[in-house]
C-alpha cells in the first residue's frame, strides 16, 4: 500500500515537471505547478532512498543462500543494518502521507471567555491571556486585541485577539476547550480553594476566498463605544455590532476609535466562526465513524486543570501534568501541545491506513 501510495506521488511529479516545461511562458502557472512540486519534492527524494533501501535487503537476502560462507555473513550484516533503517524510512514516509490540515499555517483568533465562578473567572481569563502572550512572544508570534470586555478588577468577561505568526494555528489550535482553575481567591478570608472555568475558542484566520458573505446576510448597527459601568466614552458613534442574519451569529466590537477599523475587526472575527463552522462540518462528514479523541477543539470539554495549591497543571487529554505552575503560566506549555501534536498525527495515520486496508 505505502509504494502504491509513492508511486502515484512519483508520477504526479514527473506530471508536474512535464507541466513546466510546456508552459514556461506563462509565469502564473508555472508558479502554481513550481509551489506543488516543492510540496512533493521532499516525498520524492526519501522515496528514491526507500526504493534503494529495499532492493539492497532483497540483494543481500539473494545472497542467504550462497555457498560461500563469508558472503553469507557480509549479507546477514547488510540485512541486520538495512531492516530498522527501511522501518524509519516507513514511519517518516507514512507521516508525511498523513494529510495536512490546510489551516496549520494561518494565523489565529483565539477567544477566551470567563466561564463559572464570577470574577474569579474573569481573572483567571486574564491570567490565560498573559500566557498565552508569553508563549506568542517565545516563538515570535505578534499579538494584537481585536475586542475586549472588562471586569473593572482586573480580569475579562471576554477578549479576542489575533496572533500572527507562521504556524500559530498548528500550534495553538489544541488550547480549545474548558480551561479549569482551582486555587484561593485573594477575596476569600477563609482560605476555601474556589474552582471557576474559562473557556478558550482558537479560529484559524479566514480570508475572503475562504468564506463568501452576502451584503443581505448581515445586519450592521452602529454606537457609541462604552467604557466601565456603560458610560459613553466618544461623543462620535463609532462602535459597530454585526448581526449574521442566517446563523443569528452577532460579533461587535469598540475598542478602535475608527467606525472603519471597527468593522474590520468584526468581520474578521465574523470570517473565522463562519470558516470554523464550515470546517467542522466537513471534519464529521469525513469522521462519521469516527470519534476524535484529541484536539477536537469541543468547547465543552474540560481539557485542563490549573491547580494552585499543589502547583500542578493537568492536561486531562493525554494525562500529562507539570508540577511547576508558575512556568507554564509564563507561557511554558510545550510539554502539552507537543504531546498531543504527537497524539494528533497518530491518530490521523491510524485513520489513513484504516481507509487504506478497506
Amino acid at each position: 500500500m505505502l509504494l502504491e501510495s509513492l508511486a502515484a506521488i512519483e508520477t504526479r511529479y514527473e506530471e508536474i515537471n512535464q507541466q513546466i516545461q510546456e508552459n514556461l511562458e506563462d509565469y502564473q502557472k508555472v508558479a502554481e505547478f513550481s509551489k506543488e512540486r516543492a510540496d512533493l519534492e521532499t516525498i520524492v527524494k526519501k522515496s528514491a532512498i526507500y526504493r534503494q533501501k529495499i532492493k539492497n535487503l532483497e540483494e543481500a537476502q539473494a545472497l542467504l543462500d550462497s555457498d560461500d560462507e563469508e558472503m553469507r555473513g557480509l549479507a546477514q550484516e547488510d540485512i541486520q543494518n538495512l531492516e530498522p533503517e527501511i522501518e524509519k524510512l516507513e514511519l517518516e514516509l507514512k507521516g508525511m502521507l498523513v494529510p495536512k490540515d490546510p489551516r496549520d499555517k494561518r494565523n489565529v483568533i483565539m477567544e477566551i471567555r470567563a466561564g463559572t465562578g464570577g470574577d474569579e473567572a474573569g481573572l483567571f481569563a486574564a491570567d490565560l491571556y498573559r500566557m498565552y502572550t508569553r508563549y506568542s512572544d517565545s516563538r515570535g508570534w505578534k499579538i494584537e486585541i481585536l475586542s475586549q470586555n472588562e471586569t473593572g478588577i482586573g480580569g475579562f468577561k471576554e477578549i479576542i485577539f489575533m496572533v500572527k505568526g507562521r504556524g500559530a494555528y498548528s500550534r495553538l489550535k489544541f488550547e480549545s476547550g474548558v480551561h479549569r482553575v482551582q486555587r484561593i481567591p485573594s477575596t476569600e478570608s477563609s482560605g476555601r480553594i474556589h474552582t471557576s472555568t474559562v473557556t478558550v475558542a482558537v479560529l484559524a484566520e479566514a480570508e475572503d476566498v475562504d468564506i463568501d458573505i452576502p451584503e443581505s446576510d448581515l445586519r450592521v448597527d452602529v454606537y457609541k463605544s462604552a467604557g466601565a459601568g456603560g458610560q459613553n466614552v466618544q461623543k462620535n458613534a463609532t462602535a459597530i455590532r454585526i448581526t449574521h442574519i442566517p446563523t443569528g451569529m452577532v460579533v461587535a466590537c469598540q475598542d478602535e476609535r475608527s467606525q472603519l477599523q471597527n468593522r474590520l475587526r468584526a468581520m474578521s472575527i465574523l470570517r473565522a466562526r463562519l470558516y470554523e463552522i464550515e470546517e467542522q462540518k466537513r471534519k464529521d462528514e469525513r469522521d462519521a465513524t469516527r470519534l476524535s479523541q484529541v484536539g477536537s477543539g469541543e468547547r465543552s470539554e474540560k481539557i485542563r486543570t490549573y491547580n494552585y495549591p499543589q502547583s500542578r497543571v493537568t492536561d486531562h487529554r493525554i494525562n500529562v501534568s507539570s508540577h511547576n505552575l508558575a512556568s507554564v503560566m509564563e507561557g511554558d506549555i510545550d510539554m502539552f501541545i507537543d504531546e498531543l501534536s504527537l497524539r494528533d498525527e497518530t491518530e490521523r495515520l491510524s485513520l489513513v491506513e484504516e481507509q487504506g486496508e478497506e
